[in-house]
């Protein structure tokens, strides 16, 4: 069946729902439904370890009766099941309390135009392709060095699906996607040190992949290079975030600055709207109709319109993001951000990666990060890493077992400089991050 015709099915299924469920009694109704279609398939040491078919499907829909809300979701699309969903939600809606920021998003926030932002390239999911691939990439891991001795596996993963939201407001709309992914991780031995990494490759577009054999060298080369890593000692020094791991630092600015967590006045941001949070030279635009953008969409899941947005401009925070609900909570409008941010393009300052450890001179790179340890409450930040000890502009020796610890607002503010070789894989695209100082936890 086409995807036209598809797409245009289930749009008729969430029609129908959203009308009998205005017929059972509620003012207001929404209802998203998902299908999603893929393949899975790892192996290790170069033998097939899991193949896997996914076909899933699922609405959900949430009805208001006033102001009072209830929720129910059914993998089964039968009418059957779909009306005793619909029936269950009204049911729930008549026993909660009333809560006067639900329901709906404002009529005029609406999306009302659906572009076609080039996300759905399908290929057929050819478990034998997957199989070849995540095999070739192992092979040219194990055979990039005599000192990569095991591997912890390769994946390759295709998915094909389809999004479609509706609400009595009068949106019903949806869209295909695809997506592919293929990634190695392999373990190196030297003497008594054991150290593993990997790579990984993703896009809406399968022919745009990186090549298994380049993942797999990659993967093989980032191992090699932690061999031989030493425990430093306890110091202050300049750090910088590599750039497969420098999106995360602007994660936690995300959480800071969404609506559930100023609402429950649980972010060290609150209240900080228009003041200088990172330096001058840092701005932040979020474009979500970018083509075949990982994280692209003319609308979020509330249905509210996406748009262009300067998110921090000349280092200042010059938006908070909302949901509808967050938003009525704090007498805002909703920002079109349910269900998360939509493309962040982080700005640079010119500097390649050999430029920032140059500029830093004396310091840690950190290409790896673990554990969990931030409180978006204080901005306190503490997390296990790994990576490299620079001195002179350059790397001498990988190191582990190191924590790094600071304060977000102390790290946002201490950016002193971007890289202009930026990682593109999520839905924040940024360049390796130098900070003026962190504290190491070491020996």
């Amino acid at each position: 069946m086409q995807i036209e015709q598809q797409l245009s099915d289930v749009q008729n299924v969430v029609d129908d729902v959203l009308k009998l469920a205005i017929k059972k009694g509620a003012t207001q109704a929404e209802a998203s439904m998902s299908k999603v279609q893929g393949i899975a398939v790892s192996s290790r040491m170069k033998d097939v370890e899991n193949v896997e078919f996914t076909n899933d499907g699922g609405l959900g829909i949430s009805v208001y009766v006033g102001k009072r809300k209830g929720s129910a979701s059914t993998a089964d699309l039968s009418p059957e099941a779909l009306t005793l969903a619909v029936e269950k939600a009204v049911d729930i809606a008549k026993y909660t309390s009333e809560d006067p920021c639900t329901g709906l998003a404002d009529k005029e926030l609406i999306a009302t135009e659906f572009p076609d932002l080039d996300l759905y390239h399908p290929e057929v999911l050819d478990t034998q392709k997957g199989i070849e691939l995540a095999i070739e990439a192992e092979s040219a891991a194990l055979a990039y060095d005599a000192r990569i001795t095991n591997s912890d596996g390769a994946s390759y993963n295709a998915n094909l699906g389809m999004r479609v939201y509706g609400n009595t407001h009068g949106i019903n709309a949806g869209y295909p996607s695809s997506r592919y992914s293929l990634s190695c991780m392999v373990i190196g031995a030297e003497g008594d040190d054991m150290q593993r990494d990997y790579a990984f490759t993703v896009n809406r577009k399968a022919n745009l992949l990186k090549s298994a054999a380049l993942v797999g060298e990659e993967a093989a080369q980032a191992t090699v290079e932690r061999l031989g890593a030493r425990k430093i000692n306890t110091a202050t020094v300049p750090v910088i975030l590599n750039k497969d791991i420098a999106s995360s630092l602007f994660g936690h600015y995300v959480g800071a600055i969404s609506g559930g967590s100023l609402y429950r006045r649980s972010s060290f941001l609150l209240d900080k709207l228009g003041t200088q949070v990172f330096p001058e030279w840092l701005n932040i635009q979020e474009r979500p109709f970018i083509k075949a953008g990982l994280a692209s969409s003319s609308f979020d899941n509330e249905g509210v319109a996406t748009r262009d947005m300067t998110i921090v401009e000349a280092g200042k925070l010059s938006t908070y993001l909302y949901t509808t609900y967050s938003g009525r909570k704090l007498n805002e409008t909703s920002t079109g951000h349910a269900g998360g941010i939509h493309n962040w393009l982080v700005n640079d300052t010119g500097h390649s990666d050999k430029d920032l450890l140059k500029e830093m001179g004396t310091g840690l790179l950190v290409t790896e990060l673990m554990g969990q340890g931030v409180n978006i409450v204080t901005g306190d930040y503490s997390r296990g890493a790994a990576g490299f000890w620079v001195e002179n502009g350059e790397i001498q020796y990988p190191v582990h077992e190191i924590t790094i610890a600071g304060n977000l607002a102390d790290m946002f503010a201490g950016i002193a400089a971007i890289g202009n070789e930026r990682d593109v894989r999520g839905s924040v695209q940024t360049g390796s991050i130098l900070l003026n100082e962190m504290k190491i936890a070491g020996s």
